[in-house]
Parts: C-alpha cells; structure tokens; sequence
C-alpha cells in the first residue's frame, strides 16, 4: 500500500506539491524526466502532471514528460487462465511498460488481481465497473455494489481506477448521431446498459464526491475513461465526443479542487491519420490535464496486424501532444492476447512513444548512441541501445558486416574512405 512506502498520506501529491513540500517523489520523477522538482509540483499543482505510485516504482505522467505505455491484460467470461495473466505481467514488466491495467471478467478475479499485484512493481489501474457487472450480471447492479466494488479495489493498493462517466444526455446524442460503430467502450457500454435498464443517471456522476473521497483516502489517480470514441475511421470526432470532454474537464477540476490527481481518456479508437493531430490540438486547446490515448488506430482493416498500424496512429498522437498510450496487440477485435503477443503489442507502442518524444523533444541520445555502434559494426552495443536488444541478437547472423551486404557493406567500404 502506498501509505506504508511513503509514510503519512493524509494529503496527497497534488496537495503537498500546492503547499510547497517537497516530497521524495517530485525529486526522484525530476531527476528521471530531467527537471527540476520545482517545475514537477509547479504541474501537479496544476494539474498538468500526475505520479501513478506502486511500492517504491513511481511513474509520471503528462506535459513536459517522456511519453508512457500502458498495457492492459485480463481474462473474459468465456476465457480465464490466471496462470497466463501472471505471464502477461511479467512481460510487461521485462520488455518496458510503464503501467499495467488489470481488467479481469472472468474466474476468481480478485484472485487474478492478487496475483498479479505480486508479479509487478508496475503502477496498477483497474476499472471497477468491470468486476462490479462480472459478480452477477448488468441486470443485478446496484449503486451500492458499484461504489464498494471500487472501494474495496482501492483498497487492495491499486494505483489508479478509470470511470466511464456517460450520461442520459450523451447517449441520446449517439442516438441521433448515425455512427457505423455506435459505442464502443466496454466501460462505457456497461454503465450505459446498467442507466438504461434502471432509468436512471449515472452513478460514477451522482455519486462522484463520494467517489473522490474513496480515492482521496489512498492518492489513487482517476483516469476519466473515453466512452464515447470512434469505433472506426468513418466515425469522425462528432459532438457527443465534445460534450464527454467538456464534462470530463469538469469533473477533472473537481476533482483537482479536492486533491485527486486525474487523467482524461480522448480521441482513441479508431482515428484517421490525417485527423490524429487535429484531434490532439483540439484537446491541448482546451484541457491541462494528461491525455490518455487508447491507440488510435488510423485504419480499419489491419485485423490481425492492429498493433502495427496502432503504432503508426500513436506515433501521430505522441507527436502531437498524448502524454500517455494504451498499447494494442495483434489479437486486437479477435480475442485475449498471448503473453507472446502482450509482448509485440508493447514494443510496438514503446517504439510509438519514442518516435512521438522525438517529434515533441526532439531526437534521443540513444539514437545517436546506437548509430555509432553501427557505424563501428559493434554489436553489442547495437543490441545495448535498441528497444528490444533481444530480439535483435536472435536475428544477428555471424560476426562483421551483416548477411545483407556482407563484403559489399557501405560502412566498411566507407569506413576505409572516411576515418
């Protein structure tokens, strides 16, 4: 629990930094994002950065830091294996993310839960609804079960939780707004069956201040989740998306007035390339606080390569201003994905946040730290700077140039010429 790594939580990061007191996790987040701990409490106080905390391992998120990458494992009803859960959650740790979402459906979910608390050190976030709806089904919700199924997760330690904060309003704006894809966000869906099977609001709404409370109590982020994005690239920004992020900015300042750190979800899905920076502008415009990015996917029928073109449309979002990236796999609208295939989803977007921080930042040493191992043919050193090095010596062939070139390299030709 963060309450026994970091000592007294009666107020929490956003709180210390407004008051001015420097907390270890300002300092040691400077000195991974390169600046200042005055200048990381001067954006918490505002908003503009949040620090998910797990045990001693601290991520920050938000304007001004490197680019982060979530990955999200969990079982389903129909498909439950703990035993590889667990694996997906060692990749994840192994192979770079920064934060881990647990979304179990399925089997003995706080079970699963545990177990993967115990595989990582990575920031957890869950998204309560989902246990919530698992227990018995849409139609046997209540307020009740809804408020503690979320307090009791928080209670378990986990880093952040994410709500789905649809309403009467915006569902009657899908209705009228002839999308292909309608509503796409599994959150998002349950809470609007849960509203119109009980005609009534919202509850993550109604009962917000308590929810804030909840979350308060332990320094747990809220991720305000992006119900109401494009399913596919033929569903453009509309105005039901517009009013959900004039809403979410809303309750974010309420929530910042009451000392919960918060993240806004926006324009993932399924974007067209040409609009991703658009989008991107749009939300910077109007929104200090970090934007989360599932995807987005600039094309629809990448199926089974989705985590490819994913890439392609998160690169665009980096670049443009998203602070954090939801990776996709190539199991992506087909099924769970492997631990195999949590690991080439991860490095996918982990290249997306490189080339996006490059955009942003301009380019990384390690780029330039690599060329020169290239240039000398010193492979270790390749492998040493390279995203996944050890996917890289498993394709490495022999010793000098490589099989392509062999005696013909350019380098080695060149490296005669030009000392």
């Amino acid at each position: 629990m963060p309450g026994t790594i970091y000592g007294d939580l009666m107020k929490t990061l956003i709180e210390y930094a407004q008051k001015g007191i420097v907390r270890d996790e300002f300092k040691t987040l400077g000195i991974q994002e390169h600046l200042s701990a005055r200048e990381i409490m001067d954006r918490i106080s505002a908003g503009e950065i949040v620090i998910m905390r797990q045990q001693d391992r601290i991520c920050g998120i938000g304007r001004g830091l490197k680019t982060k990458v979530n990955v999200n494992i969990g079982s389903s009803n129909i498909q439950s294996d703990p035993d590889e859960e667990f694996a997906k959650a060692v990749i994840a740790e192994k192979y770079g993310a920064d934060t881990l979402s647990e979304l179990s459906m399925g089997g003995n979910v706080r079970d699963i839960r545990q177990n993967v608390v115990n595989a990582t050190s990575l920031p957890l976030t869950t998204v309560p609804i989902y246990e919530a709806a698992a227990k018995g089904g849409i139609s046997r919700m209540d307020e009740e079960t809804i408020i503690r199924t979320l307090d009791d997760q928080v209670q378990e330690g986990i880093s952040s939780v994410v709500l789905h904060t649809i309403s009467n309003n915006q569902i009657e704006m899908i209705r009228k707004s002839g999308r292909i894809m309608g509503v796409v966000s599994k959150g998002g869906s349950i809470v609007a069956s849960y509203m119109y099977q009980n005609a009534c609001e919202n509850p993550h709404i109604s009962r917000f201040n308590e929810i804030l409370e909840i979350l308060h109590e332990h320094d747990v982020v809220l991720s305000l989740g992006n119900t109401l994005r494009s399913g596919c690239i033929h569903d453009p920004r509309d105005p039901a998306q517009e009013a959900e992020l004039v809403d979410n900015i809303i309750l974010a300042r309420r929530a910042r007035e009451a000392g919960v750190q918060t993240i806004i979800e926006w324009s993932g899905g399924h974007v067209r390339a040409d609009l991703i920076a658009d989008n991107m502008k749009y939300y910077k415009s109007r929104s200090e606080f970090p934007l989360f990015v599932a995807g987005p996917l600039p094309m629809d029928t990448a199926v089974g390569y989705d985590h490819i073109a994913g890439s392609v449309g998160a690169s665009l979002a980096s670049g443009h201003g998203a602070d954090y990236l939801c990776y996709i796999t190539p199991s992506e609208h087909l099924g769970l994905p492997t631990h195999d295939q949590v690991r080439d989803g991860l490095i996918s977007f982990r290249i997306a946040a490189h080339i996006g921080d490059s955009m942003k930042y301009g380019p990384d040493d390690t780029d330039k730290n690599l060329a020169r191992c290239r240039r000398k043919m010193d492979w270790e050193g390749q492998f040493k700077y390279a995203i996944d090095g050890e996917r890289a010596r498993t394709l490495r062939k022999g010793t000098g140039p490589c099989t392509m070139c062999g005696d013909f390299c350019a380098l080695k030709l060149m490296n005669e010429i030009i000392r």
